[in-house]
């Protein structure tokens, strides 16, 4: 069986347990019980949730991701991480991930659009930020053999029935649709395959609202 890794904040939250049903017979999946967050969070837990939770130290591929709520604007105000030191920031999880996960490939996935109009005016991101956010992460990870998944670009196409609110997708169709793009990925890097999810049968994580914020 292989072992896989799943970090990263609410999308994640919303794909998890689907990507780990996909890939019963064939992996092990583990994701942490809460929000991964910003990266300074991540930089921060990324070792802890692995002992924490006593997963395995010989993973064979980690799928991240972080972003969302570095690019938040609060009030009008900038982002909540200014994108040099997001960029900084990526670098460093990348290096700390090989560490703690040292014979793992590692995957990073761009932060997901969202849906400008459906968010309150005092807690909102933008689509053109999270663009270049994005494209400073994959500028930082250049260099290194992280594989991107661009997420943004697949998600920028979801119909607006796939939403639940601005950033967040509904389980049984945006996030199911994320869920096998990253199931494809991981099956083509570890050459392995994946089952079908009977999605009317399907039941994602309890998470509660407050784990999974916002």
């Amino acid at each position: 069986m292989k072992k896989i890794v799943l970090l990263g904040d609410s999308i994640r939250m919303s794909y998890d347990k689907y990507v780990k049903e996909a890939l019963r017979d064939v992996a092990e999946v583990y994701y942490p019980d809460e929000n991964c967050r910003f990266t300074q969070n991540v930089l921060r837990f990324a070792h802890e949730w692995r002992d924490r939770n006593e997963w395995p130290h010989d993973m064979d591929l980690v799928h991240w991701n972080v972003g969302l709520w570095d690019c938040v604007e609060i009030f009008y105000d900038e982002p909540l991480t200014s994108i040099d030191y997001y960029a900084e920031m990526i670098k460093r999880i990348d290096k700390r991930l090989r560490m703690i996960y040292p014979k793992a490939k590692m995957v990073f996935g761009t932060t997901t659009s969202v849906v400008e109009e459906l968010a309150p005016p005092t807690f909102i991101r933008h689509n053109e930020v999270i663009k270049r956010y994005n494209a400073a992460a994959i500028e930082a990870l250049k260099g290194t053999d992280t594989i991107i998944n661009d997420l943004y670009t697949y998600t920028s196409t979801f119909p607006i029935e796939y939403r639940r609110d601005s950033v967040h997708f509904k389980t049984l169709t945006g996030a199911a649709e994320i869920g096998n793009e990253i199931i494809s990925l991981i099956c083509r890097e570890l050459n392995i395959s994946a089952s079908e999810v009977a999605l009317e049968n399907f039941e994602p994580e309890n998470y509660t609202k407050e784990a999974i914020a916002f």
